[in-house]
């Protein structure tokens, strides 16, 4: 599998969406553009994995990409309060 440009800025640009979208949700004050970014690319990974167990599909395209990378990193960000981390992103 390659990347091209394109294929990472799109990464890029959904993880950041996604991201703050999560942030926004969960009500923090974000991690900034590098850290929206970081939990929603990973957020991306996980909501990948979550929607394919329970058999959910969302649209398709970019919009489906964001949603779908913006519920797991939802669930990463109450993880990361239930385990204690709750001051994680508030200022």
């Amino acid at each position: 599998m390659t990347l091209s440009d394109r294929s990472l800025l799109i990464i890029l640009v959904v993880g950041v969406i996604a991201g703050w979208l999560a942030g926004k949700v969960v009500r923090g004050a974000g991690f900034g553009l590098i850290g929206d970014a970081a939990i929603g690319i990973v957020g991306g990974f996980v909501g990948d994995w979550f929607m394919h167990r329970f058999g959910v599909h969302i649209a398709g395209g970019v919009v489906g990409l964001v949603i779908n990378a913006a519920l797991g990193a939802i669930v990463i960000l109450m993880a990361l309060r239930i385990v204690g981390a709750s001051s994680w992103g508030s200022r």
